[in-house]
């Protein structure tokens, strides 16, 4: 498999390691040639042992051009789309878009979507939550209890960004990049917005379909050099009318990553990083004692997981949970609570 990057920030370090883990071909191509040194002199050999001399370090400009199966674009969520439109034109088997996949006005998004599906290119967008083991226990478990309806679906994505921050420490701050702007897919709505997916996810598992109306309020830090939202609370209802409740924050320390189900004779629950290396997924129906199924993990597992996933989709007719089309789902519940925020109002989702 020969493997691009776009972007070689934290994401893009992440990617390519899981790509030469699967025994890839892996080329990195940045418009910083700064960003480029530090991935081969301090991120990768920091974090996985040493630096992969097998790894191409390109600037963009000069970056080689068509013969790849997949190219992942890991640079800010404003230009996503501009460079994924670019990118295929190289006609890739695929293409994977760190999340957010746009900002929240999504812009390029309709043009994107109607390109890829014309070129006959699949699109995955990099939620890999979903396709982590404790998520797919999770859906073995609700398959399990198929003959009960779910009553109602929590999940909280809390987390201080101050880790996001020890990861890239070239950065000063939200200020310094676009994490502290919510219109280029900052803030706690977008950066966080593994929640409203996982929520979608767990909510079409359940079999209640998609989001159809959103109540959101948003906690704004806003000033001559930032505007993002540190606290975006949602209340959800979905077309079969299940209700349930996403948090998403940039405030919490000790961080929580939690999701439950509440089922009509049970739950269930999921944990990412319960403990160090560990996620966990607990469940009791009937009455019975709770049982906890704890799932070993690190973080490098989770992008390898992801990246086997969508070599495996690459020639399948079976729909993926981290498809091009339930991450613009997450993009039109994002925007539609913007505009809740705003208007002080429910709203319908667009989509």
């Amino acid at each position: 498999m020969r493997f691009k990057v776009f972007g070689a920030g934290s994401i893009g370090n992440h990617l390519s390691h899981a790509a030469r883990t699967l025994s890839w071909h892996v080329d990195i191509c940045d418009v910083d040639e700064d960003a480029l040194e530090r991935t081969q002199n301090s991120i990768y050999p920091e974090r996985y042992g040493a630096w992969d001399e097998s790894i191409g370090l390109y600037h963009s400009d000069e970056a080689p051009s068509g013969g790849y199966d997949i190219i992942a674009i890991g640079t800010p969520p404003d230009v996503h789309l501009p460079i994924a439109l670019e990118a295929i034109d190289e006609r890739p088997k695929a293409i994977l878009i760190e999340k957010p996949i746009c900002g929240p006005d999504l812009a390029h998004l309709s043009e994107f979507s109607e390109a890829a599906k014309t070129a006959g290119i699949k699109v995955f967008v990099g939620y890999d939550h979903v396709v982590g083991e404790a998520s797919e226990k999770v859906t073995d478990l609700i398959n399990a209890q198929a003959g009960q309806t779910a009553v109602t679906i929590d999940v909280e994505f809390r987390e201080h960004w101050g880790g996001i921050f020890g990861a890239h420490p070239w950065l000063d701050g939200p200020h310094d990049s676009y994490l502290g702007f919510y219109k280029r897919g900052g803030g706690a709505s977008g950066e966080h917005s593994h929640a409203i997916n996982l929520w979608q996810h767990f909510a079409h598992s359940v079999g209640a379909g998609r989001i159809t109306e959103i109540s959101a309020q948003m906690d704004f830090v806003r000033d001559d050099k930032v505007d993002y939202d540190r606290i975006c609370l949602m209340q959800v209802v979905t077309e079969s009318g299940l209700i349930g409740r996403i948090v998403q924050d940039v405030v919490t320390n000790p961080p929580r990553k939690w999701a439950r189900i509440q089922m009509e004779d049970g739950f269930i629950e999921w944990q990412c990083g319960i403990k160090p290396g560990f996620d966990a997924v607990t469940s009791a129906f009937s009455g019975a004692d709770a049982d906890q199924l704890m799932i070993e993990k690190t973080r490098p597992d989770d992008f390898i997981r992801e990246l086997k996933h969508i070599q495996e989709h690459l020639d399948s007719e079976q729909p993926s949970p981290i498809s091009l089309q339930r991450g613009a789902d997450t993009m039109a519940v994002v925007k539609a609570a913007h505009e809740s925020a705003t208007n002080k109002a429910t709203v319908k989702v667009d989509y």
